[in-house]
């Protein structure tokens, strides 16, 4: 058994006021709006530390209007004990749960983490909306935000993706289900204690800590370097986040009055712009005449590159024409032979 013998209530009230008032705060910030019975928020649990308090602190905030849900995602033979666990758990304090079984048809092919949180990601937006959860919250913290950052500065990322991770987003494209991050201001160290407060003993995923894994790796470099302060990290990823979103706020200010389009063609005037606008413009000009998806990479950069020096270039479905104004327009269709 893995939670003591601390009754339903104490596993709440173990909850110091003081914590439950930050959360509450800090859910405003990055939600707005307070979850309530006609509309719930949806928590994913796996059983570890951070989503426990994550499940302890929504409970404690918002009783009677947190659902939860644990993804079995079959990939380890302790995964249908660890959701059964959780469902215990929710038993006890008073939140509904469900267990979301496993798809293997969407892990199959890539890279397995990134398929399994693609297949988490679908399975709770499903959930959520069967459940008429606005919300889905899920429990990325602090140290979550120094981790990637460090990831992706070793190899190489841009401002978009060194900045840190959106509180708030849609959960999936076009569907009205929020993913809240309302954890990104708490250490993992924070969360930890609150869970051995609560007496419940976190389910222990060994791929962690396994250094077959680049994020297993760089979390140990973390605990290791007192010169790479997570929490210092995460203020430095915070702070590209709003300077990403100034640049986004100045691209639109210039699409409007730079961008003409016209059945899917876009006339673009990009005098007299850094870099980094160019790039942004080019890119919703792209996406703009053929639906192409975000390109920020050496694709886009050698497509710049290309008309800046005169010539006709295509890119992802997006033939460009110099001038005083670019000129997009869907390429023409393949010829067969």
């Amino acid at each position: 058994m893995r939670i003591s013998a601390a009754s339903d209530a104490s596993l709440i009230d173990a909850i110091a006021g003081a914590d439950v008032a930050r959360f509450l705060a800090d859910w405003r910030a990055a939600a707005g709006q307070v979850p309530g019975a006609e509309a719930p928020v949806g928590v994913a649990v796996s059983g570890g530390t951070d989503s426990l308090a994550l499940l302890l602190l929504a409970r404690a905030a918002f009783p009677g209007a947190v659902v939860a849900a644990t993804v079995d995602h079959g990939l380890r033979a302790e995964s249908a004990e660890e959701a059964a666990f959780v469902g215990t758990l929710c038993a006890r304090i008073g939140v509904p749960h469900a267990i979301l079984p496993p798809r293997p048809e969407m892990l199959a092919g890539g890279n397995l983490q990134d398929r399994a949180r693609a297949m988490r990601y679908r399975c709770l937006a499903d959930w959520a909306s069967a459940a008429a959860a606005p919300w889905v919250a899920v429990a990325h913290q602090q140290d979550d935000l120094a981790e990637t950052f460090l990831l992706r500065a070793r190899r190489g990322a841009g401002l978009g993706g060194l900045a840190a991770m959106l509180p708030c987003r849609p959960l999936r494209i076009g569907a009205p289900t929020m993913l809240v991050r309302p954890l990104l201001g708490w250490s993992r160290a924070e969360l930890a204690a609150l869970v051995h407060a609560a007496g419940i003993a976190p389910v222990e995923d060994p791929s962690n800590r396994h250094p077959r894994f680049d994020r297993s790796r760089v979390r140990r470099l973390l605990a290791e370097t007192p010169e790479l302060p997570p929490a210092r990290l995460a203020l430095a990823a915070t702070n590209l986040r709003d300077a990403e979103a100034a640049l986004d706020w100045m691209a639109e200010r210039e699409w409007a009055a730079r961008a003409q389009v016209e059945d899917r063609k876009v006339a673009l005037d990009l005098a007299g712009l850094p870099r980094e606008l160019r790039r942004r413009l080019v890119a919703r000009a792209l996406k703009t005449t053929a639906d192409a998806p975000p390109l920020r990479g050496s694709g886009l950069d050698r497509l710049i590159a290309a008309v800046d020096a005169g010539k006709v270039a295509t890119l992802a479905g997006v033939v460009v024409r110099p001038g005083p104004r670019w000129r997009f327009a869907p390429a023409p269709p393949h010829r067969s032979p």
